[in-house]
């Protein structure tokens, strides 16, 4: 029975919509869900950019002024917490509405492109 599912599951999957020219709630939410997986691919990879720089600094600072590194990793666990309870909460627009997890997956795409520009700016002044 599962192999017949399995041409369904694929079309759900990789569904063909313009997102330029979203018609549909399920369109525009799909839409704001890719926006979302975008905005938190290039996070990680700043992330990523940004833990390398923090450890460098570590290793060059003196022992008693270590701790970059440690205090991003806490960060970033805050800050991802609290995107998604604030994204949550911002979905209680339309509760229970098919809108709904649109408006949450922009609010985190919006909150995640934030986030990756605070990571830039702290890469950057670690580098300095």
């Amino acid at each position: 029975m599962a192999t017949l599912l399995l041409p369904f599951a694929a079309q759900a999957q990789d569904p063909e919509v313009n997102c330029e020219d979203a018609q549909t709630q399920m369109e525009m939410t799909y839409c704001a869900e890719q926006d979302f997986v975008e905005a938190d691919e290039l996070l990680n990879a700043q992330y990523k950019l940004s833990r390398q720089a923090t450890k460098a600094a570590d290793a060059d600072a003196m022992a008693d002024l270590r701790g970059a590194d440690a205090a991003l990793v806490a960060a970033q666990r805050a800050w991802v917490a609290f995107r998604d309870a604030h994204c949550a909460s911002y979905g209680y627009q339309a509760r229970g509405g098919s809108m709904e997890p649109m408006l949450i997956y922009a609010c985190q795409a919006d909150l995640t492109r934030q986030r990756t520009e605070q990571l830039k700016e702290l890469t950057d002044l670690t580098d300095n």
